[in-house]
């Protein structure tokens, strides 16, 4: 596979330029690592500053060229080379060059099936991530009531409460505009001492999420 680079540069000559005798384009490209071409352009030739005149002066300039090559390519086999090259004079003091680089050899590399089985892992990773998100989110709620059968389930909620305490049932009651302290202990018949074992009481606002301790016998 063959791809083609171009290059301009307009380079300003000291001196009048009436006409280029001579001009020649060398280069130092080359892979200088897996994916980067870089190297010099080196122009040279010989130039009249003036249509009559019968002496020729030397010029000589060097043009850095950096180019980075996709990662999608293999560059193993790359050949680096000139295709084409034309120049223009302009004003009588800019000689404006053009180079079009081609870059042969290049092969797409194929795709790895060590990279189709990471991504494969990294589906089903996400997939039992929503799985147990979801299971999270679908845990049954009846009446405020959160019926408790795996502890990893709710954790967030619960993470504070006693190990070793055992409870069959939490519920969970979210404060509404005219809750008390003491109207929330007496709907579910708890005491106060016991609601500030699971909770913080210090500062009730409406939507706060308490937690509603429910005594097994042991």
């Amino acid at each position: 596979m063959k791809k083609i680079v171009p290059f301009k540069k307009d380079i300003s000559f000291d001196n009048n330029i009436a006409e280029i005798s001579s001009i020649s384009l060398e280069h130092t490209l080359k892979l200088q690592e897996e994916n980067i071409v870089s190297g010099e352009f080196i122009i040279s030739g010989t130039y009249k500053m003036t249509e009559a005149s019968l002496n020729v002066d030397p010029f000589e300039y060097k043009l850095p060229f950096d180019i980075s090559v996709d990662k999608k390519y293999d560059t193993k086999n790359i050949d680096v080379d000139i295709n084409d090259f034309y120049y223009e004079v302009t004003n009588n003091e800019i000689l404006s060059v053009s180079i079009e680089v081609v870059l042969d050899g290049l092969e797409e590399k194929p795709r790895e099936e060590k990279e189709e089985n990471t991504l494969t892992d990294e589906i089903e990773t996400l997939e039992e991530t929503r799985e147990v998100e979801n299971q999270t989110q679908t845990v049954s709620v009846e009446n405020n009531e959160i019926e408790v059968n795996e502890e990893t389930n709710v954790k967030s909620i619960f993470e504070d409460l006693d190990e070793n305490e055992r409870y069959a049932v939490y519920k969970v009651h979210i404060v509404t505009e005219n809750d008390t302290i003491e109207s929330i202990s007496s709907e579910y018949n708890v005491n106060r001492e016991d609601l500030e074992a699971y909770n913080d009481l210090s500062e009730l606002k409406i939507g706060d999420k308490l937690i509603i301790p429910s005594h097994e016998d042991k």
